[in-house]
C-alpha cells in the first residue's frame, strides 16, 4: 500500500479526521463524494486552498471523516486537517501554509449563555421607570 498521511483539523465544534494519499485529486467526505456532501460552491474553494498554496493540486486523494458543527465549520475543519497533513507529507510546505494562515487553529467558538440574560450578552431592555 502507498503512503498515507493523517491529520486532524478543528473549527468551532467540528472535528475532521483527514487522510491524504498520492492520487488524482478525489475528495471523499463521510463516504460520499465532496460535491454530494457540500451543496455550496464556496466549500470547494475553501477546502482546496491548502493545495493551491502549496502548488499540489490534483496530486493527492483525500478521505475525510467529519463530525459536529455546521457545514461551514466542517469545511474549514477539513481545510485545517488537509493543511496539517500536507505538512506531514513535505516539511517544505510549512512556510507557505503558515504564511497563508492555514496551520493556525481558529480559536473562536460560541460564547456561553449567562444566567439572567437571554443569550451570551443580550439582556432585557433597560427602563428607568
Amino acid at each position: 500500500m502507498s503512503e498515507r498521511y493523517y491529520a486532524t483539523g478543528k473549527r468551532k465544534s467540528a472535528i475532521a479526521r483527514v487522510w491524504i494519499i498520492p492520487g488524482s485529486g478525489n475528495i471523499t467526505v463521510n463516504g460520499r463524494s465532496f460535491d454530494e456532501y457540500f451543496d455550496v460552491d464556496t466549500a470547494r474553494l475553501v477546502v482546496e486552498q491548502p493545495f493551491k498554496v502549496t502548488g499540489s493540486e490534483n496530486k493527492f486523494d483525500v478521505k475525510v471523516t467529519v463530525k459536529g458543527g455546521g457545514k461551514s465549520g466542517q469545511c474549514e475543519a477539513i481545510r485545517h486537517g488537509i493543511a496539517r497533513a500536507l505538512q506531514a507529507v513535505n516539511e517544505d510546505y510549512r512556510t507557505p501554509l503558515k504564511k497563508a494562515g492555514l496551520l493556525t487553529r481558529d480559536a473562536r467558538v460560541k460564547e456561553r449563555k449567562k444566567y439572567g440574560l437571554h443569550k451570551a450578552r443580550k439582556a432585557t431592555q433597560f427602563s428607568k421607570r
